[in-house]
């Protein structure tokens, strides 16, 4: 009977045990599983990816992509509501973060880091969205048939001289939305009416395709001139592609309006998403794409400019000069979207 006795209770000993090891077992797991951000991106960059793989493997902490077009993945958070998985929602125009703000779908996030590491005029006044890299919206110029000396603002290409010769994207492109609500901001309503329909007169053809396709149609000599953002010109530079490195070695590039109100800047950023799941996490990952070292990383694999003060621009950006910024508040361009979207309307800007 003794020996019956003893053997249940090593038995109870043993099942408790296991029982103990299944539920640390069980909370390790959960531990683990809770160790992940959920980013929604409309970026399509391979350092990106790259820069989430680094930082997985410093923090021990997932980074789940989803990807799709600003629009629908803005659509998407609402539809979700309280059930989204969004923790962070990263997008390339300020414009897009303005409205995500403005539709309720963002929430504060408070970190002594980011406001180190992010200059106060790059990141939204409640803090519901972060700048990480700058981009500047520059004229691009065929070096044979115009020199720098022949340019001068972002308002001289609306002047009779350059009719015919000016190359630019749809007004349907938020980059474009975002360079008129700047000069909403800084001249008024009618004097960026005037610029727009200035511009119109003087297109070299109806706006079509994307940055690249604007410098390639100066090299195709359909036009001598195109506004463009600088990244897309160092992309091209260094693409694997030798007719975009041909391309791009018969353009200069100019900064407009540095002796009046400087050159139009605007950021590629993230919003903190209301109700993240994994807000603590989304900090964190705020903070090391804001880091120099991601900062430089940025800079060196897709040529933007870096937010981070402490952190240089890359040597191809270096080359083409400093340059001083329009001096308005980010949020501007998103304020006037509206009437930069009814201004291109309203002059035939397709």
């Amino acid at each position: 009977m003794k020996k019956l006795l003893a053997l249940v209770a090593v038995l109870a000993l043993f099942l408790a045990a296991c029982s103990n090891s299944s539920s640390e077992s069980a909370e390790n797991d959960n531990s683990t599983a809770s160790e992940e951000v959920n980013l929604y991106t409309s970026r399509h960059y391979d350092v990106d990816d790259e820069l989430f793989a680094k930082f997985e493997e410093e923090t021990g902490i997932k980074v789940n992509v989803i990807s799709g077009e600003e629009d629908e993945l803005l659509e998407r958070i609402k539809r979700e509501g309280e059930a989204t998985e969004a923790d962070l929602l990263y997008t390339a125009d300020v414009g897009r973060l303005y409205r995500a703000k403005e539709e309720g779908v963002l929430e504060s996030a408070e970190s002594d880091v980011l406001f180190e590491q992010i200059p106060e005029k790059y990141r939204d006044e409640d803090n519901q969205w972060f700048g990480l890299t700058k981009r500047a919206r520059v004229i691009v110029y065929n070096k044979e048939t115009v020199k720098p000396e022949d340019l001068s603002t972002y308002e001289a290409l609306a002047e009779e001289e350059w009719n015919g010769r000016v190359l630019i994207r749809s007004s349907e492109n938020i980059y474009n939305q975002s360079l008129l609500a700047s000069f909403i901001a800084i001249d008024g309503e009618e004097q960026a009416t005037a610029w727009a329909e200035g511009m119109v007169n003087n297109f070299a053809r109806d706006p079509e395709g994307g940055d690249r396709d604007q410098a390639k149609a100066i090299a195709a000599g359909i036009g001598d001139v195109a506004i463009m953002n600088t990244y897309y010109l160092g992309q091209m530079v260094n693409s694997d592609d030798p007719e975009e490195v041909k391309v791009a070695e018969n353009l200069g590039v100019f900064f407009p309006n540095q002796e009046t109100t400087g050159t139009h800047v605007n950021v590629s950023g993230a919003g903190m998403v209301k109700g993240a799941k994994n807000k603590e996490n989304a900090i964190k990952l705020l903070e090391f794409l804001s880091a120099e070292e991601a900062q430089g990383t940025f800079a060196e694999a897709n040529y933007e400019y870096p937010v981070n003060e402490a952190v240089p621009a890359a040597e191809l950006l270096q080359s083409w000069g400093e340059f001083k910024e329009q001096e308005i508040p980010l949020s501007e361009l998103g304020t006037n979207n509206s009437k930069a979207v009814m201004i291109f309307n309203q002059v035939g800007w397709k």
